[in-house]
This record gives structure tokens, C-alpha cells and sequence, in this order.
């Protein structure tokens, strides 16, 4: 899985995850969703994503191609 499919994985886990716990337990949960959203959109006019920082840190290597970003 690439960098970027994984970022999508975690941004639609958590819009998911939060619509969830909004019904079940308390409306403040959107407040997830909406956090999610606002950073999906600044994301792509900065180039600025905490998320990347994080899977990267933690699951991926540096690559400046970008081609094996997985670690094997």
C-alpha cells in the first residue's frame, strides 16, 4: 500500500469512526469530521499533512522518487 492510499484509509476511517460515535453517543463527534475535512483541504493547497508526517515516521521510509515508499 502506498503513502497515499494510506492517507485515505486513515481519513475515511476516521470520517467513518466519527459519523459512528456522533449517533451512537454524542453529536460532538462531528467536530472529528469536520477537523478531518478542513486538514484533507488545507492538505492539498500546503502540501502540509500531519498524517503523512506520522505514517512516515512510523511505516514508511523516505523516498524522493516516491516509487518504494513501503517498507519490505
Amino acid at each position: 500500500m502506498t503513502l497515499e492510499n494510506s492517507i485515505r484509509l486513515l481519513a475515511g476511517t476516521l470520517i467513518v469512526l466519527s459519523l459512528s460515535l456522533a449517533t451512537l453517543f454524542s453529536p460532538y463527534w462531528l467536530f472529528l469530521t469536520l477537523f478531518v475535512g478542513l486538514n484533507l483541504i488545507q492538505s492539498a493547497f500546503t502540501k502540509f499533512c500531519p498524517a503523512e508526517i506520522a505514517l512516515r515516521k512510523f511505516c514508511f521510509k523516505s523516498d524522493t522518487a516516491g516509487l518504494t515508499n513501503r517498507i519490505d
